[in-house]
């Protein structure tokens, strides 16, 4: 991996760890820092990585965390985007999603995007990222629970397409983070995840923009310009 590319993945680790913490902030759930992870302990007990580096006492200060956690009957998930951890041990299993960036560069108008502005158009994106992703730590769902009304005054930034789908952003380190990107299974295949990328790509304007994808979404971002940067092992 080149140099830049090494760089747009710390960035991607370190925005994915910033928007969980404003998200955790603004459900009251937990999160600290470590020098090498971030936690958040909210209805999942996530740890996340931020170093390809964390040193051999990180590393088992981390595997610790997730051992106890998992002895208490949580459900732990670790996000590992440099594939340096093994917790085989713990039990856990490795699924792999890939790390995708993209530099700033022209891309067409959305049509049919807004960014939410109000708390009504809040609940109405919350909707569709808790039912189409599906969230499954938040069913039964109840509103204001995911996404609360106070994210719109910090630096998250959602959009939507009227009823069809919804994302949420982060401005964080250098980068712009793509989060949840939703469309209703009756409005897929018909260009609503694209105009969404295109609205939050101008939104980004001269940021580079970073996201983990799933296996379905990736054809659509390759084709908006955005390179592999590795696959995330995230266990569980």
């Amino acid at each position: 991996m080149t140099g830049l590319l090494a760089e747009r993945l710390r960035q991607a680790a370190d925005n994915a760890a910033a928007m969980w913490t404003v998200l955790a902030r603004a459900r009251g759930d937990q999160a600290f820092d470590h020098f090498a992870f971030t936690v958040i302990d909210g209805r999942r007990y996530r740890i996340m990585l931020r170093t390809a580096t964390p040193g051999d006492a990180a590393v088992e200060e981390l595997t610790e965390l997730a051992r106890q956690r998992r002895n208490e009957g949580r459900t732990v998930v670790v996000e590992d985007p440099f594939q340096v951890l093994d917790l085989a041990d713990l039990g856990m299993t490795a699924g792999q999603l890939p790390v995708l960036a993209r530099e700033p560069g022209p891309v067409a108008a959305p049509e049919g995007v807004e960014r939410v502005g109000t708390p009504a158009e809040l609940a109405v994106a919350e909707e569709l990222v808790v039912h189409g992703f599906p969230l499954e730590e938040y069913q039964p769902y109840l509103p204001g629970t995911v996404f609360p009304p106070e994210l719109l005054d910090r630096s998250t930034a959602f959009f939507r397409k009227g009823t069809q789908g919804a994302c949420l952003t982060m401005a964080h380190g250098g980068v712009g983070g793509v989060y949840w990107v939703t469309t209703r299974p009756e409005h897929r295949s018909k260009g609503v995840g694209r105009a969404l990328m295109h609205a939050v790509l101008r939104h980004f304007d001269d940021l580079p923009v970073t996201l983990t994808a799933s296996r379905s979404g990736r054809p659509l971002y390759e084709k908006l310009g955005f390179v592999t940067l590795g696959d995330a092992n995230w266990w569980r």
